[in-house]
């Protein structure tokens, strides 16, 4: 009889632990072909930095097939179904003031000859149009983020010339201050503050980044830069490797105030999985992960949130999360707390993709009314064409009715920027040319 008993046991924890299993393998499988429909877009990657500091950037002496000393190679890529990268092009604060710009130009070097050396897995991509051929293909998109605005050395000429050779956003500062805007630090009280958030010419660099189309990454700066940037940037901003600040009160992570804000200006918050900023401590879960993305999605939405691992670029990481390979287990793990596949889809890398299109679209937006601005009041200026241009600011906002996370149209402020200021027009409500300020 005790036999019998003992068996009916076992049996009952058999069948138990196949059904968690099946669970468990049905999420995954769920989450595979959600990750096989829609890129896996990683806001953050600190691969190129371990390529200099072990490897002196020297890509001959590197297999990046069998390279084991790292969090990022190309089985593990593939393994986690990484659709596009931003690689971080970072250099530390000790650059500041000496040899930044040279360093930062050997990163995206760096970058560049690691997407020639392995065309069959990266491409080289620019756009959010780049991303979807890239995926389509079946290669990882390789984009560049400056991690540091230290490495401008207070150039705007730099920031053109680095766009130029294909930086897609700028982290406005690392862990110090540069002479134009605050870093986290001076909110831990650790370090003073030196411009109550952004210098005049911090503001001119937003403008500028408006301009060319990069993105303006709030990742290391004080909450004062934060909301000085979503007041005045006419593009949604990222973070391009923070987590949720009330789940982990970590002066680098985002409080609930701004990530309201992140979602009414159609910004993105990338989720950072070092254990530190997951759970305040040494150690971390995919769960601990997954709280960071449940409580995003609960304050600001679905539309908000996406993956800002930090990869390369951490000591401590989630058991279960050691390296890039090992990104699916979020997605399963949001999936099994209910999720939806559009959700999961938009957190993935529909919402990054909104978010550059946007910003390519200011950019278009603003040469287009640039042109037209030199065409209308040139000493030629004919009365039809004067005309044109100010029936045309009469009807643009119309065709922005429709545009996701618009600003209450009531409150918009119009300012149209002409490079180096040559012109603004501004306080004309009703008219936002589809950002209000």
């Amino acid at each position: 009889m005790l036999s019998k008993v003992i068996s009916a046991a076992y049996l009952a924890l058999w069948i138990s632990s196949c059904a968690v299993t099946s669970a468990v393998d049905q999420y995954m499988i769920r989450a595979l072909q959600l990750m096989s429909e829609t890129p896996l877009i990683d806001g953050h990657n600190d691969l190129p930095w371990q390529l200099r500091k072990q490897f002196n950037n020297e890509l001959n002496k590197v297999d990046l097939y069998t390279l084991k000393t790292t969090h990022t190679n190309i089985p593990k890529i593939k393994e986690g179904r990484l659709g596009a990268q931003f690689w971080s092009a970072y250099v530390p604060c000790e650059t500041q003031y000496k040899d930044a710009v040279r360093q930062t130009l050997e990163q995206i070097d760096v970058i560049h000859r690691m997407c020639e050396k392995y065309p069959e897995t990266f491409m080289f991509a620019t756009s959010s149009q780049d991303i979807i051929e890239a995926f389509n293909m079946n290669k990882t998109a390789s984009l560049i983020g400056v991690e540091g605005g230290h490495s401008l050395d207070s150039s705007l000429g730099t920031l053109r010339t680095m766009y130029k050779l294909g930086v897609r956003y700028l982290t406005l500062t690392h862990s110090c201050n540069t002479p134009w805007a605050d870093n986290w630090l001076v909110d831990t009280g650790s370090e003073p503050s030196q411009h109550n958030g952004l210098s005049p010419f911090g503001k001119q660099l937003i403008v500028e980044m408006n301009r060319l189309g990069m993105l303006i990454d709030l990742a290391h700066v004080t909450v004062a830069v934060m909301n000085q940037v979503l007041n005045m940037s006419k593009a949604p901003v990222i973070f391009s490797h923070s987590s949720a600040y009330s789940v982990c009160p970590n002066k680098r992570n985002v409080p609930d105030d701004v990530l309201m804000r992140v979602n009414n200006t159609g910004g993105i918050v990338m989720v950072n999985f070092y254990n530190d900023y997951v759970t305040c401590s040494s150690t971390a879960t995919v769960s601990d992960v997954a709280d960071h993305f449940d409580h995003i999605k609960k304050v600001a939405g679905a539309g908000i949130v996406g993956f800002g691992g930090d990869y390369d670029g951490v000591t401590r990481l989630p058991a279960g999360l050691e390296d890039v390979s090992k990104v699916p287990k979020v997605v399963a793990e949001l999936l099994r707390r209910g999720w939806t596949d559009k959700e999961v889809k938009a957190a993935l890398g529909d919402n990054l993709l909104r978010v550059l299109r946007e910003a390519e679209k200011v950019t278009h937006t603003h040469t287009f009314f640039l042109l037209l601005f030199f065409g209308a009041f040139s000493q030629k200026t004919e009365p039809l064409v004067l005309l044109s241009f100010f029936l045309l600011l009469t009807w643009w906002p119309q065709q922005c009715k429709a545009k996701e996370h618009k600003a209450d149209q009531s409150k918009a402020v119009t300012q149209l920027y002409v490079y180096r200021g040559a012109f603004k027009y501004s306080n004309v409500k009703g008219l936002d040319f589809c950002y209000a300020s």
